[in-house]
């Protein structure tokens, strides 16, 4: 089994999941090759503790990330810092020949996304990914080979969305993803817009306009310090489009992603309506797969439950249940067996796509804005 040796920029909550992930390998079956955390860094020394207790093997620690990228026998990188830090360490990371698994939305703005692509043309061998978890679950990956298959023939529409319920408590202290000057101007859908795109860009199904909903329901939040902070993002982001498939029929897609969604703790979801057959999946039922049942003229949803059926095969049972640490190493296995030239059913998240999303969320900003309906060609550069 290949190693490669990967240094992490950054060591906040992903960073652990990623190391989590990488250290339970041996979960697989099959030969992926395996991520050895070699370097880390973190301008919050407390949040290197944990790293350095589990994983005796890290022999750089740093607060100055060049060191991991001026270290050759660093091979990969993975990068989770605030999105205003995304251009610059991504390019340099890039530019030092390093591969990139990278967090969204892959640049502040369309601008810095922009850079990052340009960083990437420039090294033609260069290997950059953007993270996204939530299609490796198994019942999610039942629902893209249906489409693949086209068993739901003429699509009616899509809803996709991802939503969390934790600012509704509005005595919680403000954080960077709450302040424009960090996070960025697209509020949540610069945070969770790319979770939502990931499945229906893959499919082909690709926004021709949109009609954008921002809503900012908080002004201001505890600074932790006993005093307020102006909280300047969008708290709501909703993305009304009209959709094309790769037969060109036209059909409405709704993606939504919600900081205040009463009841949702981390929900992801994913909706299809077609013709011959219509199916659902949330993370809130993880192991399950609904899906329609045609009477005549009349249907019904069937649900299944799926069980431990993932896209790379694992010790686990099939009998057992999937979770959010199954579906980050499933990600990053498909990332290790993509970065060493392998296919996989369903891959990572591309530097093209995140062109695509950042085109979608500076079009959603100008429609919120003048009130209007934007048209777009994402697939033209």
């Amino acid at each position: 089994m290949r190693t490669i040796k990967f240094g992490l920029i950054g060591c906040g909550l992903m960073a652990r999941e990623f190391a989590s992930a990488a250290a339970r390998w041996c979960h697989f079956t099959g030969d992926v090759p395996r991520p050895e955390i070699i370097a880390i860094c973190s301008v919050v020394e407390k949040e290197t503790e944990w790293f350095k207790k589990n994983f005796p093997g890290i022999k750089i620690v740093t607060a100055d990330y060049h060191d991991i990228l001026n270290c050759d026998e660093v091979e990969a990188v993975y990068c989770a810092v605030p999105h205003n830090l995304h251009e610059q360490f991504y390019c340099d990371v890039i530019n030092s020949g390093k591969a990139l698994l990278g967090e969204k939305p892959f640049g502040i703005d369309q601008k810095a996304n922009d850079a990052i692509l340009k960083a990437i043309d420039a090294n033609p061998g260069a290997f950059v990914r953007c993270s996204s978890e939530f299609p490796y679950y198994p019942a999610m990956q039942i629902m893209i080979q249906w489409i693949k298959e086209g068993r739901f023939g003429r699509i009616l529409e899509v809803h996709a969305g991802f939503n969390h319920s934790s600012d509704m408590d509005l005595t919680k202290p403000i954080g960077w993803k709450r302040i424009r000057k960090f996070n960025g101007e697209y509020g949540a859908l610069g945070d969770l817009g790319i979770h939502t795109q990931h499945v229906p860009f893959r499919m082909g199904f690709i926004p021709q306009s949109v009609y954008a909903v921002c809503s900012d329901f908080v002004k201001e939040r505890p600074d932790g310090k006993g005093g307020m902070a102006p909280c300047d993002t969008f708290d709501n982001v909703t993305l009304h489009c009209v959709a094309k498939d790769k037969n060109g029929d036209e059909f409405p897609m709704t993606l939504e992603t919600k900081r205040m969604s009463p009841g949702s703790t981390n929900q992801w979801f994913f909706e299809i309506y077609g013709m011959d057959c219509s199916a659902k999946f949330s993370s809130d039922d993880g192991n399950s797969f609904m899906y329609t049942v045609s009477w005549g003229k009349e249907q019904a949803w069937s649900r299944i439950s799926v069980g431990y059926k993932p896209m790379l095969p694992t010790i686990t049972g099939s009998i057992f249940e999937f979770g959010f640490v199954d579906a980050m190493q499933q990600m990053l296995g498909a990332f290790m067996l993509e970065y060493t030239g392998q296919e996989v059913p369903f891959g990572l998240f591309t530097p093209e796509e995140t062109r695509m999303s950042h085109a979608l969320s500076t079009a959603a900003l100008r429609s919120h804005y003048n009130g209007t309906v934007e048209k777009l060609d994402l697939l033209k550069k």
